[in-house]
């Protein structure tokens, strides 16, 4: 399971990484004005196409700024791309990325709420994960709650849209999006089935 350990040398790296964070917040608030059509004033999406990202880890959302802008110059040959942010994130500069990314990670996260029906499986899906098949348990890297870790990297998904993380199981699982760490996520969502993506997708949205 050699994925799933992160190296030492590269855990310090980016604990030197995330301590070194200089965004602004307030200078953030004043330029996040063209986000809010999609991601809401604070960073709660009103509509579940788009992801919440109050309160996301800061580091994490420099992170997919700059990668977005990455696959808008290349096409998505690099980084990560997406038709819509592309044009968004084109014109950013490093410290505009950096004073977004501190604003919207002030911010506080709307809860989500889960369905009954799905509580059992994707309690035990997160927690334990699925040996048989290779599945590690996503608590290991995105925690009890869901809160991710800033340092490590990991993403809150605790309380996000069901439909926007159900979307991001299947770029994972094709392939489409790949920029996670070590290719991690590419390599558990490809072992999950569609009612697999389902369940996690809503467990996660009131993971308390």
């Amino acid at each position: 399971m050699k994925k799933f350990a992160l190296p030492l040398t590269l855990f310090l790296g980016l604990i030197s990484t995330a301590y070194a964070f200089d965004g602004d917040a307030e200078a953030g608030k004043a330029k996040s004005a063209t986000c809010a059509a999609c991601h809401g004033m604070d960073g709660n999406s009103p509509t579940d196409l788009y992801p919440k990202i109050a309160g996301q880890h800061a580091g994490y959302l420099f992170k997919q700024l700059k990668e977005f802008q990455l696959g808008g110059k290349t096409a998505g040959k690099e980084g990560r791309y997406n038709a819509l942010m592309a044009p968004m994130v084109a014109a950013l500069s490093e410290q505009d990325m950096k004073d977004l990314a501190a604003f919207y990670a002030s911010q506080t996260m709307k809860e989500g709420t889960t369905p009954e029906d799905v509580i059992a499986k994707g309690e035990k899906l997160f927690r334990g994960g699925d040996m048989e098949r290779g599945i590690a348990a996503c608590i290991a890297c995105h925690g009890p709650r869901g809160v991710g870790h800033s340092l490590a990297g990991f993403p809150k998904i605790s309380f996000q849209h069901a439909a926007y993380t159900k979307s991001q199981l299947e770029a994972f699982r094709s392939g489409a999006r790949a920029n996670d760490m070590n290719g991690m996520m590419r390599d558990i969502a490809k072992k999950l089935t569609d009612e697999d993506i389902e369940i996690l997708s809503k467990y996660v949205g009131g993971l308390h």
